[in-house]
């Protein structure tokens, strides 16, 4: 039987409608009559691990989903519609887990219950329902100046309030893309994309793998490499947080290469290029890879120099000279170089960043070295210019409020410790979890 009728059986369907990626795959290698040990020795996997995938019905590893399937010829159209949440038949009850295929942690499922008296708890949990059960579309409005908007509120530091509006995004995005078009598919992956990093700033890591597995699913179906480029880069970040730094490297530097072969012949693409690299160059700091770390800077500000200071509204990537310096004062500052990550950034100053995330960016990145060169006093005035800029990237994320903690302990009388322990102290009860997010 050719592979065509074969995804038009029954069984095919059933898969598919049952959100089983995996029996979708096992249903191609015994249509090729190949042994898991066959297919395992295209991969580059053991047997046990490919009957381990066609078995869950949680997806677990994405990439290997991605490679098994095209190995065997499963169609894109097919494989995209078992990965996706099912659509909504009935009032959605309260649940916590982060999709159907995710495990259910009970500590964190007691965790969220306990605090959804809280508005972040509370937000957090409709995203929550929104990635299990696609919501039914709002008809809110022309999708791109919401996801613009969306964009916004991310670019200000308002958490909260871009997490109330995810879902309706969601939701219209997934209507939107019925249309099979490019530009509707490379839509959605961006909103998936904004929904993993804004809760990669909130600490919230299962589910944010989980949207950027989805951006980054939506994205190749479009066929879009700046789409694909900007999902792999929020999985990317997500894995290094989750400990996985050379699967996340790997991933994006084919990302990076993908964009590359492009020829980068316009701002577009040599923006995402800049911005793949400058990402790749902190993770590969982060992991200790100081010589690979500082080439992948120089290689970003090579690709940055054509670029204009401030990139026109909309673009897919911001990034600027003046960004991937600022990513040089992090790369150093992981490598452990205080010194160096302190005279990257000092002719830094935040008029030449527009947002107000990347204003506070300045800040909490020189805050950091500061206090690893033990000036307590230029740290708390580089935190206070951080919560001027955008008070949430420092109230949300722990490494920083730990910081203040210290700062507060050990420099009571420093000039601006008060102040700024002032500042953070002013909205007891918001304790929404916290992360990097570069």
């Amino acid at each position: 039987m050719p592979d065509g009728p074969l995804w038009n059986t029954a069984k095919a369907r059933e898969s598919a409608e049952q959100r089983r990626p995996g029996a979708l795959i096992r249903l191609g290698r015994e249509h090729r009559a190949w042994t898991l040990s066959d297919l395992g020795d295209r991969l580059g996997c053991s047997p046990a691990t490919l009957s381990r995938l066609e078995r869950r019905t949680r997806v677990v590893d994405l990439d290997l989903i991605h490679r098994a399937a095209h190995e065997v010829g499963v169609p894109r159209h097919i494989l995209l519609h078992s990965l996706a949440p099912p659509a909504p038949t009935a009032p959605v009850t309260t649940r916590v887990t982060a999709s159907p295929h995710a495990e259910e942690d009970p500590m964190r499922r007691r965790t969220l219950l306990a605090a959804t008296a809280t508005g972040s708890a509370t937000l957090l949990m409709g995203l929550d329902e929104a990635l299990a059960v696609t919501p039914a579309p709002t008809g809110g409005g022309p999708l791109d100046a919401r996801l613009v908007a969306a964009r916004e509120l991310y670019d200000k530091g308002a958490h909260g309030n871009l997490l109330a509006v995810l879902p309706g995004l969601i939701g219209d995005g997934h209507a939107a893309a019925t249309s099979r078009r490019e530009l509707d598919q490379a839509r959605l992956s961006s909103i998936y994309g904004l929904a993993a990093a804004v809760l990669g700033k909130l600490g919230s890591y299962e589910q944010a793998r989980l949207t950027a597995d989805r951006a980054r699913t939506w994205a190749e179906v479009s066929g879009s490499p700046l789409a694909s480029a900007a999902a792999v880069r929020e999985l990317g970040i997500v894995l290094r947080h989750q400990d996985r730094a050379e699967e996340a490297q790997r991933l994006m530097t084919a990302a990076a290469a993908r964009v590359e072969a492009t020829g980068l012949r316009t701002d577009a693409s040599a923006s995402a290029y800049a911005q793949v690299l400058c990402t790749l160059a902190y993770t590969a700091a982060r992991a200790g890879h100081r010589a690979e770390a500082l080439a992948l800077t120089e290689e970003a500000r090579r690709a940055a120099r054509r670029l204009p200071s401030r990139a026109p509204a909309g673009r897919l990537f911001p990034i600027s000279p003046a960004a991937v310096d600022l990513y040089a004062v992090g790369v150093h500052w992981a490598l452990g170089d205080a010194g160096a990550a302190l005279d990257s950034g000092k002719n830094l100053r935040p008029e030449l960043f527009p947002t107000a995330e990347r204003k506070a960016r300045l800040g909490t990145d020189m805050a950091r070295a500061w206090w690893a060169w033990q000036r307590p006093a230029q740290t708390a005035h580089a935190l206070l210019s951080a919560y001027r800029a955008s008070p949430g990237e420092v109230r949300d994320r722990p490494a920083i409020r730990s910081i203040v903690a210290e700062l507060t302990a050990r420099h009571p009388r420093v000039d601006g410790v008060r102040e700024l322990r002032a500042a953070i102290s002013s909205r007891p009860g918001d304790t929404r979890r916290g992360a990097r997010s570069r």
